[in-house]
């Protein structure tokens, strides 16, 4: 086993310096921006009271537990913290687990005198080592940034303790499904829900009286997320809760341990769907080819943009009345948003995310050429008059399409909230300007990823999906963060158009598409001169 960990070690030294380092930085940026941004205790209290009285801010933020700057600092990066940790783990268990089948190098190890549930156990230690690393320097970049260490262990600890948990889920989900990437979309969506269920088990849960303290609802205790927000860091300090959330990730690995004993290698617990005898008409072009692998995730993206769309406009005008008589709610929004009223804020807030939505849309496609030439399918394809450029094109071409119908299915949803609330016909405008915008957004994300892919494509994974986490980070979390606005300026999700008082603000379209078509075109370009590269 030794031998196999510091296999793994060494290949994901870089992905895991990316992600752990980018998290710690993150973690220390939290209390700078908020002394910052909410320096005063008066401050302090009226965000605190603007987001309780608000439930629909809470989905995407922590658990008050008080007015204290180092409790605000934990109300409002953990959560993001928590999700990287999550998305890193469930990365890294698929990866050395389902991927290893796929691509035939699990066969080899077994075929040793190792084990069959060798490579298995060097992954659970490899992600619990990580955690470990990640726990250490989050809690370290806490007290860098000048809060208490008391406190700071326990939240960097809760942030290890999260990725021990969704560990166990990546190791579960490469047992259940029958391809690495069926069991990065069943880990990505898992955690998207339990991350959700705990934002609504925060929004359903009972102010205190001054407006600056949550408890949290049964719905929230169904989620390991909520487990670690309940730690209270820098308040009540529960340092309890961090054993169920080991104990989830241990019983996660028991399970997966226990599948892997009783299942072929190479097979999976959910069957494949049996094909068609005959190939329809779109399996004769490479295009309809792109088009049939990544139509099962473009449509999941989709219906994620239909919900965004349906919620940005059904959710504006309860939003415009909770404001009505808080100063604080409003400012906070208006932060975020460039001072725009508050339903079109609502609708830009909603479709930042859309952009990221997208933006995952694109890159998951444009990944999956990767992945294409990593498994070796990629060259019966490229045997044939099909040249490279063309090839390369399709994807591009599919990711693009992939992005117009996300974003039209928010619009489509935008439509929808606005004919069952009755609101204003004139955000469903307004909604279609930002939708567009955030497409342009979306479609640097695509160039970037293309690029890589063509430049450096043992690096394709793993630097597109942290842009992309960038991107969320710095484009919808910055200006509430308080971060310094070259730096928020990076995303292009902060870039998009967006309309304030019936006018459209262009922002740094022209750069996106500038951008965007500079990235394609190099990467075009490029990958008439380079060779497949088949190995991870």
């Amino acid at each position: 086993m030794t031998i196999l960990l510091g296999q793994r070690l060494r290949r994901d030294a870089r992905q895991l310096v990316l992600w752990i380092v980018g998290t710690a930085l993150l973690a220390a940026m939290g209390n700078i921006a908020v002394a910052d941004a909410f320096g005063t205790e008066q401050a302090r209290v009226g965000l605190l009271a603007a987001a309780i009285g608000n439930p629909v801010i809470l989905l995407f933020r922590g658990l008050p537990s008080g007015a204290d700057q180092d409790q605000v600092v934990i109300f409002l990066i953990l959560p993001v913290l928590m999700f990287l940790a999550a998305l890193m783990n469930t990365f890294l268990a698929v990866r050395h687990t389902r991927a290893e089948e796929e691509q035939g190098r699990a066969e080899l190890v077994s075929a040793t005198p190792a084990s069959r549930t060798t490579p298995l156990m060097a992954t659970i230690a490899h992600g619990l080592l990580a955690d470990v690393v990640l726990a250490v320097l989050v809690s370290l970049a806490f007290i860098a940034s000048g809060l208490g260490a008391g406190g700071s262990f326990l939240a960097g600890s809760a942030v290890g303790g999260v990725g021990v948990s969704f560990l166990g889920v990546g190791l579960v989900a490469g047992q259940i499904m029958r391809t690495s990437r069926g069991a990065n979309a069943l880990a990505v969506w898992t955690v998207t829900a339990l991350f959700l269920i705990c934002g609504f088990g925060n929004a359903l849960g009972t102010p205190s009286d001054d407006l600056q303290r949550i408890e949290s609802s049964w719905l929230t205790w169904l989620s390991p997320f909520g487990w670690a927000e309940n730690t209270r860091a820098f308040d009540d300090d529960v340092w309890w809760l961090l054993l169920p959330l080991i104990g989830l990730g241990a019983v996660l690995a028991g399970a997966a341990l226990a599948l892997q004993s009783v299942r072929d290698l190479g097979e999976g617990f959910v069957a494949s769907r049996r094909g068609r005898e005959g190939a329809g008409r779109m399996l004769a072009s490479p295009t309809g080819l792109v088009w049939r692998l990544t139509r099962g995730g473009i449509l999941g993206w989709a219906v994620g943009g239909l919900l965004v769309g349906i919620l940005a406009t059904s959710l504006s005008g309860v939003i415009d009345e909770f404001t009505q008589d808080n100063q604080a709610m409003r400012d906070m929004i208006a932060q975020m948003t460039g001072g725009a009223d508050t339903a079109s804020a609502t609708v830009a807030v909603f479709f930042a995310m859309l952009g990221v939505l997208a933006a995952c849309c694109a890159v998951q496609i444009a990944c999956h050429a990767r992945q294409e030439e990593a498994h070796g399918t990629a060259e019966p394809v490229l045997s044939t008059p099909i040249a490279r450029v063309r090839w390369l094109a399709d994807y591009v071409a599919v990711a693009a399409i992939g992005i117009v119908l996300v974003v039209g299915a928010a619009v489509a949803g935008a439509a929808i909230g606005i004919a069952a609330d009755g609101g204003d016909a004139d955000l469903l405008g307004e909604a279609t300007v930002m939708g567009a915008g955030q497409a342009a957004a979306a479609a640097v994300f695509l160039a970037s990823t293309a690029l890589v892919f063509v430049v450096a494509p043992r690096l394709t994974i793993p630097l597109a999906w942290t842009l992309v986490m960038l991107g969320l980070v710095f484009g919808l979390f910055g200006p509430l963060f308080g971060f310094p606005d070259w730096l928020v300026d990076l995303s292009p999700i902060a870039q998009a158009p967006t309309v304030s008082g019936g006018e459209v603000e262009l922002r740094g379209l022209w750069w996106l598409l500038a951008v965007t078509a500079a990235g394609l075109g190099a990467a075009l370009a490029l990958m008439r001169r380079r060779e497949l590269v088949a190995t991870s």
